[in-house]
């Protein structure tokens, strides 16, 4: 052989190889347990697609997938080992507002980094926020509600669970949108939170239908509007935010799934591959919507469009005073 067809044929090798190169980096995955860190309690609905997912992916890889619930600290607790697990496809976690776009405009510390340290996989579901007042509460209907807040700033009170959770951020954007200053009541759990709404003791609150199914059956909740650009399809009894008075402002908090950002590329296209096929099943999607959420697979731009998206949202209320930083 020539020395001159040596490079060319050194090439053509390398060139032939270079197709077999990803799929081979990834091939032994999984090698043991998968885990995956979900900042929320056992039962609770994100929980409940987290662990839908995780049985699906189990079945496709042939080995446990577990989840591993450590909630508190609007999931700062569960992310606080991002940096230290090994970049290996065995930890993954499930990410949402709070973790990637509000707790970075609350806090001037986080162990871990909302777009350095994480590689987005995709979008998990959405869910739709309504507005909800006690059965006996004193405002008939959201116009009434507005307009006393209008007329009495910081009287009107709402409740969420906690500084900086996805309802906290939710209904400060509907008061920035309407001029409004309301007083935020922030509860450590749903079971207290209720329990206040019921009495009075606070105004409204923001919430997804089926958290609330039973108060709402029972007649202790009422439904103010959802916030959405069209009615829910199993109550369409319950008016949008605009057609109930209030302004276009639509709540729909989110979660993803989300690996370190050090997992090599050939995992994270594999990983990415196994979830989406898992949303796609139809068990997942029914134990989804059953949970009151809407499937919505993605790709990973789209998980960081969806952040930047909340960061702007977020930040006017933020710099406005609205929501103050911890």
């Amino acid at each position: 052989m020539s020395l001159a067809r040596r490079p060319l044929l050194a090439a053509l090798t390398a060139l032939a190889a270079a197709p077999l190169a990803r799929p081979l980096r990834a091939a032994g995955f999984p090698a043991h347990a998968v885990r995956i860190v979900v900042p929320y309690s056992v039962g609770v609905g994100p929980d409940v697609v987290a662990r839908s997912v995780a049985d699906h992916l189990s079945r496709a890889w042939s080995q446990p997938v577990l989840v591993d619930n450590k909630p508190g600290a609007s999931g700062i607790v569960a992310f606080s080992e991002l940096r230290s697990v090994v970049p290996d496809g065995h930890t993954l976690f499930l990410a949402d507002t709070a973790t990637l776009a509000v707790n970075p405009l609350l806090h001037a510390s986080l162990p871990y980094h909302p777009v350095r340290d994480i590689a987005p996989l995709s979008l998990l579901f959405r869910a739709t926020f309504v507005l909800w007042t006690g059965g006996k509460g004193r405002f008939p209907d959201l116009a009434a509600l507005l307009e006393s807040a209008r007329r009495q700033p910081g009287r009107v009170s709402y409740a969420t669970l906690g500084h900086g959770h996805a309802s906290h951020v939710a209904l400060e954007t509907l008061a920035r949108a309407a001029d409004l200053r309301l007083l935020h009541v922030p509860f450590k759990e749903a079971g207290a939170l209720m329990a206040a709404l019921v009495a009075g003791e606070v105004d409204v609150t923001a919430f997804g239908v089926n958290t609330v199914a039973g108060l709402y059956q029972a007649g202790k909740l009422r439904p103010l509007a959802v916030a959405a650009r069209e009615r829910l399809r199993d109550h369409p009894d319950i008016a949008t935010l605009v057609e109930a008075g209030g302004p276009p402002v639509e709540m729909h908090p989110w979660a993803a799934l989300v690996a370190p950002a050090a997992t090599p590329a050939p995992l994270l296209d594999r990983l990415q591959r196994d979830l989406l096929a898992a949303l796609d099943s139809a068990e997942v999607r029914a134990r989804a919507a059953q949970a009151g959420f809407e499937i919505t697979p993605s790709t990973p731009q789209a998980v960081r469009d969806r952040v930047a998206a909340d960061d702007a949202l977020y930040r006017p209320l933020v710099a406005e005073g609205r929501v103050a930083p911890l």
